[in-house]
């Protein structure tokens, strides 16, 4: 178990220790469930009253807040508190699961794909026909990778994903558990003779680009014709869907349950809030943000934000919704 001193912690966070306190830390907690050796974290001013009560004896603060350490207490201040608990975080996360072997015995390797230096495969993992890891590739038991697909260096799937064929992958990115890559797009027409629906073929791949994080049971369907593309550092909740076509810029973030139809344009930088639906062909331009919960039916210009079913500017939302409460009563 990793004891920290308090100068050690601020050794990590880089920021300014008022009061002092003799208990060493050993872990992290919310400010109302922390025990006297764990550290916990106040980034507003909605949590700062919790701390008089709680039984931390370090708290990492934001700098704009007044708050007292209190008896045996200390605090550190810090810019930003979100990005300081990410560090500490960081020292305290426990070891990766374990590999008794590089490539365990039971996973099934096609003698035509490339194994790098330092790759990790799981039991149950099937790698197919040309694909191409790179170094310090980690793939989980379990994980599926069909052919013609390259993974780059650094990067890890968790168990339960399955990687379909062709698919160009970067480096660095994690793929959590049962994340689907690159099954066919979502495409029917109604048949001539109108007795059923005509499937389309999706013949295109998907591109991921370097630092991509996907959250569990989230899907990333192939282009009909092309690619489709994650540009590098987007982060993707649990639960997402992105549809044949579509293209996002750099270091977008869309929240669990959200969802994009089949060839929207995400510009760099755009955040989808939770649960919202954006209808196909639509372009959200770079810095835009979408509320949760709403439905884009057009283009959204960038650095906008909107909200509501359907997507309006948020302001404009606001003064409806008080409106709507004022001839309710």
């Amino acid at each position: 178990m990793k004891s920290l001193t308090i100068q050690d912690v601020n050794a990590i966070v880089g920021g300014e220790i008022l009061g002092s306190t003799s208990h060493n830390i050993t872990g992290l907690e919310q400010v109302q469930k922390a025990n006297e050796n764990q550290a916990t974290f106040i980034g507003n001013r909605k949590f700062a009253a919790l701390w008089k009560d709680s039984k931390s004896s370090l708290a990492i603060v934001n700098d704009n807040l007044d708050i007292e350490p209190g008896e045996n207490r200390a605090l550190i201040k810090v810019k930003n508190a979100d990005l300081a608990m990410a560090k500490l975080l960081d020292t305290f996360t426990p070891e990766p699961p374990h590999f008794e072997t590089n490539i365990h015995p039971a996973a099934v390797i096609d003698p035509s794909a490339k194994i790098g230096d330092g790759c990790r495969v799981g039991a149950g993992c099937y790698i197919g026909k040309d694909v191409v890891l790179g170094t310090n590739v980690t793939l989980y038991p379990n994980v599926t990778i069909l052919d013609e697909t390259t993974i780059g260096d650094f990067t890890t799937v968790w168990s339960g994903t399955i990687i379909r064929e062709r698919s160009v992958i970067g480096s660095h990115c994690i793929f959590h558990n049962n994340v689907s890559i690159g099954a066919d797009g979502f495409g029917y027409r109604p048949s001539d003779d109108g007795r059923g629906l005509v499937k389309i073929p999706h013949i295109g791949n998907v591109v991921i680009g370097n630092g991509v994080e996907i959250g569990a049971n989230s899907c990333v369907d192939r282009g009909k014709f092309s690619s489709t593309i994650l540009g590098d550092g987007c982060k993707i909740d649990n639960l997402v869907q992105i549809a044949h076509n579509c293209v996002l810029g750099r270091s977008c973030i869309m929240a669990g349950s959200s969802g994009l139809a089949g060839s929207v344009t995400l510009g760099d930088g755009v955040v989808i809030g939770g649960s919202a639906s954006i209808k196909d062909h639509t372009t959200i331009h770079s810095g835009a943000t979408v509320g949760a919960g709403s439905g884009v039916m057009n283009d959204v210009a960038a650095g906008k934000t909107v909200l509501g079913y359907p997507a309006v500017d948020s302001r404009e939302m606001l003064k409806q919704w008080v409106a709507l409460r004022k001839l309710a009563r």
